[in-house]
């Protein structure tokens, strides 16, 4: 079985060659200078040449503020065209896709967890777009899987671990907002979840994965700085203004994660192994 990865060198895309390469897999990764996954025929064209059987679609646009304005262009092109473009070239090359979406499709005002059948409301920029390549998924009638994804971290990459980690050595209190809550996802689990969805054949479909239990982003820098002598401080969202809406409560449902067999670690669980590792 071959392996397609997008997105090579982002956080998710390295995650998954350390786990291929770890697991012995066959694989071949393209980061967006060795194919332009807005180019149809060079989608095409690539697809054609490596005849993938599994694709893991990585790539994406993520700079939330930006897609508001500058970054708006990109954000459409990469999160929908291309999502659309690699949906397309899986269904014409009969190959299955496991492609990632984010919990910004929801707009954070259920007071509840957010299963996979719950009504769609994107309040930004990043997840109408993400929305629109869920769609362009289905649409395309690949064998597919759409994993949504939140509060992403890992080795690779920028992120709110290195953030704080960074921040906490030249400022002896930082304050961080504390009325967003909802589940970190450490690349690991990610990466080993979309491999799983393919080994056990799970039906295909939207799947919503994160770590388990819930967190504010205040909970979560308090654990990373758990060692250190920072303070942490809560604040509010109105304290921390952001060009982008971030939704309050993004609570994502993982029962049909768990239903096909595979553990998920809590996000402690999953912090303090990617902290010793």
């Amino acid at each position: 079985m071959k392996y397609l990865i997008t997105g090579a060198h982002g956080q998710l895309g390295q995650e998954l060659q350390k786990l291929l390469h770890e697991r012995g897999l066959t694989f071949v990764a393209y980061d967006s200078k060795a194919l332009d996954i807005t180019n149809r025929e060079a989608v095409m064209a690539t697809f054609k040449a490596e005849q993938p059987d599994v694709v893991l679609h990585a790539a994406a646009y993520t700079k939330v503020d930006l897609a508001e304005d500058e970054g708006r262009a990109m954000n459409w092109q990469v999160n929908v065209a291309g999502t659309k473009n690699i949906a397309d070239a899986t269904k014409q090359y009969g190959a299955k896709l496991v492609a990632v979406s984010t919990d910004y499709v929801f707009d954070g005002l259920n007071v509840g967890e957010y299963r996979e059948t719950d009504p769609v409301n994107p309040r930004n920029a990043y997840g109408r777009a993400k929305l629109a390549g869920e769609l362009a998924v289905t649409e395309s009638g690949a064998a597919a899987y759409i994993v949504r994804t939140s509060w992403v971290f890992g080795e690779f990459g920028n992120n709110f671990v290195y953030t704080m980690q960074r921040l906490a050595e030249s400022h002896p209190k930082l304050t961080v907002v504390n009325d967003q809550l909802g589940r970190p996802t450490w690349t690991r689990t990610l990466a080993e979840f979309m491999l799983h969805l393919i080994a056990v054949e799970a039906t295909y479909g939207i799947y919503h994965l994160s770590n388990d239990e819930t967190a504010t982003w205040f909970d979560f820098a308090k654990e990373i700085l758990k060692d250190t002598a920072v303070e942490v401080e809560p604040v509010t969202s109105a304290e921390f203004p952001q060009k982008a809406y971030r939704p309050k409560h993004s609570v994502m449902n993982l029962e049909k994660a768990k239903a096909t067999g595979f553990e998920i670690p809590s996000w402690r669980e999953a912090l303090n192994k990617f902290l010793c590792r």
